[in-house]
């Protein structure tokens, strides 16, 4: 797979030695296809409308950058050796470009969820606005400016050159794809935080799944647990702690299982395939429920609050938190409903 440089005339093109079996080729292109259609499948079956966001935005970079990407390596396959800009594209270019993309989004995962972090955590509290113009050109900045950042990055810092040279002198008949340790990082700190919060708060957890009543209103199933109030403002805390664990294990739990499975087994996943759609509204549930828990005091409640997450409806957790307009909502045996 080493690159070598070519003369064809006047015109220099910048040609490559390729021995790559066609079926690694085909392999590339249908998990590409694949990714890309679940990628527009999460974007398309959101139950609710979702408040503007930079995670959203960047959701759908993910989606149309996968799409990109499938298009220039279905181009490359179907038209298999042919010049363009003074470059000649063969069949190799395929596993390049997918290394190319393992590499940028094996470094994206550090700088993109301290963004989303960061953007939640100044955006749920009382003194917060709907997302003005402003609002989302910054997110439309941000997420370009990561993008522009980490893709500079995969082609000019000499660690990651290094790597894709070592990666051209291997064998033609394989394409070595990296993963992503910031991701491995990443999930095993979520099943430890969650494994933590779960052994900590499991009595209670269990309470109120015994507890809990399936009814239905307005034609929907929705789960009713029983409440007890308390004053105590460290006792809110771990009580609002069940809560969010119940909301998104709830939602989540079968995303939890194949995480804890993935780092029992140790299974390598190439960085372009654990870099998606699905997996990104996965960690923005995370993120906003650690953000939830860390400034509940300072939650507001509304209707336009509650739609950053469109899969997991968390104002559940805070009815009837911080609901001082209702008084039987203080009242033992009240319910609250978690969606």
């Amino acid at each position: 797979m080493a690159a070598r440089l070519c003369e064809n005339g006047s015109a220099q093109y910048h040609c490559t030695h390729t021995n790559q079996p066609l079926e690694i080729s085909y392999t590339l292109v249908l998990i590409m296809l694949g990714k890309v259609f679940l990628d527009f499948f999460m974007l398309q079956i959101k139950p609710k409308p979702v408040k503007v966001s930079f995670m959203g935005y960047f959701c759908i970079s993910v989606a149309l950058l996968d799409f990109t990407v499938l298009l220039s390596i279905c181009f490359i396959f179907c038209f298999e050796d042919f010049a363009l800009w003074g470059m000649r594209f063969t069949e190799y270019h395929i596993c390049l470009f997918t290394q190319i993309t393992s590499l940028t989004y094996g470094i994206l995962p550090y700088p993109v969820y301290l963004v989303a972090t960061l953007d939640y955590y100044t955006s749920i509290s009382q003194t917060s606005q709907f997302p003005t113009r402003a609002r989302k050109l910054l997110y439309v900045f941000a997420v370009v400016f990561i993008w522009i950042s980490v893709i500079f990055c995969t082609l000019q810092v000499p660690a990651v050159s290094e790597e894709l040279e070592m990666h051209n002198r291997v064998s033609p008949s394989q394409c070595p794809l990296s993963g992503s340790l910031q991701s491995y990082s990443v999930s095993c700190a979520m099943v430890l935080l969650l494994g933590t919060a779960l052994l900590a708060r499991w009595k209670e957890v269990t309470t109120m799944l015994l507890s809990a009543r399936l009814l239905f209103f307005s034609s929907q199933p929705v789960l009713m647990f029983p409440y007890i109030p308390n004053n105590n403002t460290t006792c809110f805390k771990w009580q609002l702690l069940s809560r969010l664990l119940l909301c998104f294990l709830g939602t989540w739990a079968p995303f939890v299982v194949l995480q804890v499975v993935v780092l029992l087994l140790g299974v390598q996943i190439p960085a372009y395939v654990e870099m998606n759609v699905p997996w990104l509204y996965f960690i923005n549930s995370f993120l906003l429920a650690a953000a939830y828990w860390c400034r509940c005091h300072d939650v507001e409640l509304t209707e336009e609050g509650w739609c950053t997450d469109p899969f997991v409806s968390w104002k559940f957790c805070f009815v009837p938190f911080n609901n001082e307009s209702t008084e039987p909502a203080h009242k033992p045996g009240t319910v609250i409903v978690i969606c």
